[in-house]
């Protein structure tokens, strides 16, 4: 079963280095510039300390989960190559930093998702250390996938005589058909749940592509906390890895690029984009459906902003479609602001914390957008419903039902106004039906069983109906 508190959530997504310098105590001694331009190699500084300081922001945003981005011992700023996977990287704190972000944030409601990076290590690692020192004669040469001897782990090239993900010599792919690698791994997923994290998302689990793998993960996870919620990183449309046997929720990329062709790159016309939302809907039940990943953008892709060339019109549309359709919301920290960036590093950018610098447009959308989200039970729970498409005038509407009632949510990517004609019956709405609008001071005309409404230029309205 999926808990059922996931269907509740806002998640915000921490990449931790980038976020808020909370302790400088522990940064080390070549700590870049905040703010400076991203790098692959150059750390800022932020920590654990940095988030558990601005809880009380996400707080105000509404967010009631947040996602870190690995945390464990790791020489990079990304940290997907541990070192030691039982403890926080020093650079970030310690364990009684991590307890306290815990207890700070579950005292606010909030829960605390966990990065799993089990498909490969650091060099560091221990193991992989030992394969280095010792070569052929290593007690761990098994724990790796190892063609020919001597190995070479440093300087320039790709990985030679071992898989490593994408041939990086830093990132050696672990061998989970040994049995002491699987029992290592099993054991990390259920040690940290243990230590009070509430989830995993987990790094890659397509390249470990082994079911009964993934089934005792998930059944040592379970046995250790039956509410935690696992998340796996599926960049395709791919029903098989969510269910009991793998995952209680996948990351929604192909929502995500379906935006960015309909509003950025306009590749997909009004009745395509309703199409390739309806199929993606239709390969899941409504519960997989609710529980997805919900994005516009990561650390593994340009900032929403940027794909938008910098229109925040655009990027108020996206996220008015990401909190209307079916999943749960992920705000990409910073995205929230305005905040630009190209691919990987440039997406990893410090947070600017000059209030001055923000977009305050921005920030109140996505805050009214997840108070709609918390008051309105079809945006949480609803079935998705496909209601207009109008790909000469650029419009397109549909819905999402929950027990009697519903909310509609309608687009104009045109660049002129448009008058949406949107049937009331197709949800279940008459004319004596209350309903409210998003944003306020829209006018809705009622008339002969539509509702008429009149969008301006790449714009959208949620619609929605009142108790009583």
């Amino acid at each position: 079963m999926i808990p059922g508190w996931v269907h509740e959530l806002v998640i915000y997504q921490i990449f931790p280095d980038r976020f808020y310098n909370g302790n400088p105590d522990n940064d080390p001694p070549n700590v870049q510039r905040w703010g400076a331009k991203p790098t692959l190699w150059e750390f800022q500084g932020g920590d654990l300390e940095g988030v558990i300081r601005k809880l009380d922001y996400l707080q105000s945003l509404g967010i009631n989960a947040i996602y870190l981005n690995p945390i464990f011992h790791a020489s990079s700023v990304h940290r997907y190559n541990t070192f030691d996977y039982y403890r926080i990287d020093p650079k970030l704190g310690t364990m009684d930093d991590f307890h306290r972000l815990l207890d700070e944030a579950h005292a606010r409601s909030m829960y605390v998702i966990l990065d799993g990076v089990f498909n490969h290590c650091g060099r560091g690692f221990f193991a992989f250390v030992d394969v280095l020192e010792n070569q052929e004669y290593s007690a761990y040469k098994d724990w790796f996938h190892i063609h020919n001897f001597p190995l070479d782990a440093c300087g320039e090239g790709q990985a030679k005589h071992y898989d490593a993900w994408w041939s990086f010599k830093s990132l050696p792919k672990f061998n989970t058909d040994n049995p002491d690698v699987r029992t290592y791994l099993w054991d990390v997923g259920e040690y940290w749940i243990r230590q009070g994290a509430d989830g995993w998302r987990l790094d890659v689990p397509n390249e470990i592509d082994d079911d009964a793998f993934w089934k005792t993960f998930r059944d040592r996870v379970k046995r250790a906390n039956p509410e935690a919620f696992l998340i796996g990183e599926i960049w395709t449309a791919d029903p098989r890895w969510i269910g009991p046997d793998h995952f209680d929720s996948l990351m929604n990329y192909p929502f995500r690029t379906a935006v960015i062709d309909h509003l950025a790159l306009g590749t997909l016309s009004p009745s395509a984009f309703m199409d390739t939302l309806e199929n993606l809907y239709g390969l899941y039940t409504l519960e997989e459906n609710i529980s997805h990943f919900l994005l516009l953008g990561s650390h593994d892709t340009e900032r929403i902003r940027t794909v938008c060339d910098g229109r925040i019109d655009l990027v108020k549309l996206a996220q008015l479609i990401q909190f209307s359709y079916p999943g749960i919301p992920s705000i990409y920290y910073g995205d929230e602001i305005g905040l630009r960036g190209g691919k990987d590093p440039a997406c990893r950018a410090g947070f600017p914390w000059d209030e001055s610098i923000w977009d305050p447009s921005l920030q109140d959308h996505v805050r009214s957008l997840v108070q709609l989200r918390n008051t309105l039970p079809p945006l949480r729970y609803g079935a998705f419903k496909g209601i207009a498409s109008d790909d000469s005038r650029g419009i397109s509407a549909f819905a999402r039902l929950h027990e009697g009632s519903a909310a509609l949510t309608a687009l104009n990517v045109s660049g002129k106004t448009q008058r949406a004609v949107l049937p009331m019956d197709r949800i279940g709405w008459t004319s004596r039906t209350p309903i409210g609008c998003y944003p306020t001071g829209v006018e809705l005309i009622v008339s002969d069983g539509h509702i008429l409404v009149d969008l301006p230029p790449t714009s959208g309205v949620l619609i929605y109906q009142k108790d009583g």
